[in-house]
């Protein structure tokens, strides 16, 4: 259910503002999409997981409150990295 090593630090490259960068938003954002769909997956087998789901529900609050923040600070960022994930809205 979580994600490799060698997988989060693909991310932390791909999404990363600058060198070394590993608090921005952009990649904690696109950690938590991984995380949020790897359990997603997790749920198609194991419905009656409600642990998981209670951390699930967690993760994507806490996504949710990071995307707020990028696009309450700079609009444009927000969409491209919504854009960039495939998240709606």
């Amino acid at each position: 259910m979580s994600i490799s090593a060698e997988r989060k630090q693909e991310l932390i490259k791909e999404y990363a503002t600058k060198a070394d960068d590993t608090g921005s938003p952009e990649v904690q954002v696109a950690i938590l999409t991984e995380r949020i769909s790897n359990l997603t997956e997790h749920f198609k087998t194991h419905g009656k997981d409600n642990h998981s789901r209670r951390g699930l529900l967690k993760m994507v609050s806490q996504r949710r409150r990071l995307l707020d923040y990028v696009k309450a600070s700079d609009e444009e960022r927000y969409k491209k990295l919504i854009g960039r994930l495939g998240i709606r809205r």
